[in-house]
């Protein structure tokens, strides 16, 4: 895991945090329909990572979409999880960064984790840099 964000680290970043989608999108209609092999594609290609400097969610197996945020620019990250998302860990996030990006991603796993880890990268970033500004 993590091809497309390994391949483009800049000076100094390292990945602190990985996850990918659960293991409950193999149970789903476009899942069954495609005997579980778009499951598995989108599981495999798709990245949500946070580095030391920035978080990047990369999707997509043959077209790409890429959002990558600097730490700073994040506004917040919403985590929902329904009674099923919590006894088996994962949630739907939602990035909303600084101006108008938003993005909603469903059936992750360790939502919880992924947002924790950013909350302590952010942390970490500040006190070692001062301020954003």
């Amino acid at each position: 895991m993590g091809s497309y964000v390994n391949n483009h680290l800049i000076k100094d970043e390292h990945v602190v945090f990985e996850t990918t989608y659960h293991w409950t999108i193999f149970f789903t209609w476009a899942s069954l329909f495609t005997l579980t092999i778009a499951a598995w594609i989108k599981r495999s290609s798709d990245e949500f990572v946070i580095t030391n400097k920035r978080l990047v969610v990369k999707t997509g197996f043959i077209s790409r979409d890429t959002v990558e945020l600097n730490l700073n620019k994040v506004e917040s990250i919403q985590v929902e999880q329904s009674v099923w998302g919590r006894m088996f860990g994962f949630g739907t996030i939602s990035i909303h960064g600084t101006g108008e990006t938003s993005q909603v991603y469903k059936r992750i796993s360790d939502p919880l984790g992924f947002r924790r880890k950013y909350q302590e990268q952010y942390d970490q970033y500040t006190q070692t840099r001062g301020s954003f500004n």
